[in-house]
């Protein structure tokens, strides 16, 4: 057998070696047995036998080593888009339960069911949580309000509460209630920085946003809306809303 003719041989003996080794079942198996034993016959030595074994056995190792970085990737990618997958389930659990308070403080369900008060309390107990003030509520209105004025006295004391945190930067809020004959007042005042209110409320901005918004609420219930506010000294925020009858 020529040189070339044996190559060839050594060749095919090789790949079915590499089937053999790769799962490719009794056939190759067979295969490989007849090209060996032919090889053997037409001249190959032991030794070129076992460099063909060895060269087999190293692809398949290699091809092995292969597959299992590819697993290994395979798998940290999975565990790294499963972690993600927790994150943002995490973070829309808590986008959910934030929502769900600021629905809430919006229009609590209290408001309606209890009153004035108890919703002012509940506002109160959610921002101080998440602030670190200090937020008291005192008074009473001796039973329910007219739902309008319910509604308007709770966002004007939401807003003047958010303007403190925002704006005041103070330690302690107090949000005072008092029903009298023919009126309602609340007020909310802060041990803050203060501001100039005729300045802020020209400007509509910063805390003069907020101070707008509470004089719209007021109009269409002939409300009075009175600021004091000295620079460094704290800010009081009282309105008054007539009753009927």
């Amino acid at each position: 057998m020529n040189e070339k003719t044996r190559d060839e041989l050594a060749g095919q003996y090789l790949r079915a070696l590499e089937d053999y080794l790769d799962d490719a079942g009794e056939a190759a198996l067979a295969r490989a047995y007849e090209l060996g034993r032919r090889a053997v016959v037409d001249g190959l030595g032991v030794l070129e036998m076992a460099a063909l074994h060895h060269e087999a056995l190293r692809a398949s190792v290699l091809r092995l080593d292969a597959l299992e970085a590819r697993a290994k990737a395979v798998e940290a990618a999975q565990a790294f888009f499963l972690s993600r997958l927790e994150e943002v389930r995490d973070l829309l659990d808590r986008i959910e339960g934030e929502l769900r308070r600021l629905s809430h403080e919006l229009r609590p369900t209290m408001l309606d069911d209890l009153g004035l008060l108890p919703a002012l309390q509940f506002l109160a107990e959610g921002v101080a949580k998440r602030t670190g003030l200090s937020v008291e509520v005192r008074g009473s209105t001796h039973g329910r309000l007219p739902p309008a004025v319910e509604t308007a006295l709770y966002r004007i004391a939401q807003e003047a509460l958010t303007n403190a945190v925002r704006h005041a930067h103070p330690a302690h809020v107090k949000i005072q209630l008092q029903r009298e004959a023919r009126a309602v007042r609340c007020s909310v005042s802060d041990d803050g920085v203060g501001f100039d209110a005729a300045t802020a409320l020209e400007h509509r901005g910063g805390p003069g946003l907020g101070l707008v918004g509470i004089r719209e609420r007021l109009d269409p219930l002939r409300g009075r809306l009175q600021i004091t506010s000295p620079p460094g000294r704290g800010t009081r925020v009282h309105v008054a809303v007539p009753l009927e009858g």
